[in-house]
C-alpha cells in the first residue's frame, strides 16, 4: 500500500481558489483580450459603424494593410503628430514630474515638522479623478482674470491682461490655437502636462516615500562613517538599492503617458493641435468619424507600444526572482 499524499489544499479549497481566479481571470480575457483580438480583425477593414452596408451588406470589407499604410505613410497627419505629442508626455512626466516626486520623497523623508500635512498635500491629488483635476486647471488658465487664477495674478500684479497683445495669455493655452498664436502648434500640450504631472509627482513621491520607509537605515550610517554627503548617500547607495522601486515607477510612468486621453479630452475633446493616440482612436471610432476600422488600427499600434514597458517589466521582475 503506497503512502498517501496529503495536500494543504481540499477539494473545496481548490474548488473556492478556482472560482475566486477564474472569473475574473475569464472577465479579463474576455474585455481586455477579447476586445484586442476583435480590434486586430476589424482593423484590416473599413468598417464604418452599424450603418455602413459595404461589403455584400455585412460592413466589413477586408483593406488589408491599407489602415497602417495610411498611417505611417502620413496621410493621416494627425497620427505622427499624436506620436510626438504622446513622446512629449512621456519625456516631462520621466525627466520632470518623477525626478520632482521623488525629490519630495526625500525631503518627506526626513524629520519634518507637519509631515502628516505635507503628505496629505501632495497625496490629494492622487484621489482626485482626471476629470475632476481637468476642471480646477481649466479654472487655473481660464482667459478672464476674474476667474483664471493665473490670469488673476498677472492682473494684480498690475498686468492689463486682456489689453497687452504681447502678453502670453495662459487662457489661451486651452484653446483650438492656431499655428499664428504665440504657443501654437505642439506647444498647446503643455499646459495639458503640467496638469498631468500635478498628479503624477503626488503618486510618485507617496510610492518612493513608501520604499525609503523600508529602506534599513545602517547602509546610511555606513556611507556617513565613510564620509559620503546627503548627495553622495542617495545616488551611491540609496538609489541602486531602490532599483526595484525604481523599475516600478518607470513602468508607471511610460505606462501614464502611453494611456493619456482624460485631460486632453475634456481640454478640447483631443482635436489638433492637442491629440493624442487614445484621442485620435476616440475620434475615429466612436465619436466623430465612426471610421471604427481605421481607429481599430490606431488602437492596435497603442496596445503593442504599450505592452513594451509591461513586458520589460515582467522579465525584470522574473529575472529578480531567479537571482
Amino acid at each position: 500500500m503506497g503512502r498517501q499524499r496529503w495536500h494543504l489544499l481540499t477539494g473545496r479549497d481548490k474548488l473556492v481558489l478556482a472560482v475566486m481566479v477564474g472569473i475574473p481571470l475569464a472577465i479579463d480575457i474576455a474585455l481586455v483580450w477579447g476586445s484586442l483580438v476583435v480590434d486586430f480583425l476589424w482593423s484590416f477593414t473599413d468598417w464604418q459603424g452599424s450603418g455602413d452596408m459595404t461589403g455584400g451588406g455585412l460592413g466589413h470589407r477586408f483593406v488589408g494593410l491599407m489602415n497602417y499604410t495610411q498611417l505611417f505613410d502620413g496621410t493621416y497627419p494627425f497620427f505622427w503628430s499624436a506620436v510626438v505629442h504622446n513622446l512629449f508626455w512621456l519625456g516631462f512626466l520621466m525627466f520632470v514630474a518623477t525626478p520632482l516626486g521623488i525629490l519630495l520623497a526625500v525631503i518627506l523623508d526626513g524629520q519634518l515638522k507637519g509631515m502628516a500635512f505635507y503628505r496629505t498635500v501632495f497625496y490629494l491629488p492622487v484621489v482626485l479623478s482626471l476629470a475632476l483635476i481637468g476642471i480646477i486647471w481649466q479654472l487655473q488658465y481660464a482667459p478672464d482674470w476674474n476667474r483664471g487664477f493665473i490670469n488673476g495674478v498677472l492682473h494684480f500684479a498690475g498686468y492689463d491682461v486682456p489689453g497687452i497683445k504681447d502678453l502670453p495669455l495662459v487662457g489661451q493655452w486651452f484653446r483650438d490655437v492656431s499655428k499664428t498664436d504665440w504657443v501654437g502648434g505642439d506647444l498647446a500640450i503643455i499646459p495639458t502636462v503640467i496638469a498631468a504631472s500635478w498628479r503624477h509627482v503626488g503618486y510618485i513621491c507617496i510610492l518612493y516615500l513608501a520604499g525609503l520607509k523600508s529602506f534599513d537605515p545602517v547602509l546610511r550610517e555606513a556611507a556617513a562613517i565613510d564620509g559620503a554627503n546627503a548627495r553622495q548617500t542617495f545616488f551611491r547607495v540609496v538609489f541602486p538599492v531602490m532599483k526595484p522601486i525604481n523599475i516600478v515607477i518607470i513602468v508607471i510612468t511610460m505606462i501614464e503617458a502611453l494611456r493619456a486621453f482624460d485631460l486632453v479630452y475634456i481640454t478640447n475633446y483631443g482635436r489638433s493641435p492637442m491629440e493624442l493616440l487614445s484621442t485620435l482612436i476616440t475620434n475615429n471610432a466612436i465619436s466623430e468619424s465612426t471610421r471604427i476600422g481605421f481607429g481599430s488600427a490606431i488602437a492596435v499600434v497603442l496596445a503593442v507600444v504599450s505592452l513594451v514597458p509591461i513586458v520589460g517589466f515582467l522579465i525584470a521582475t522574473m529575472r529578480e526572482e531567479k537571482q
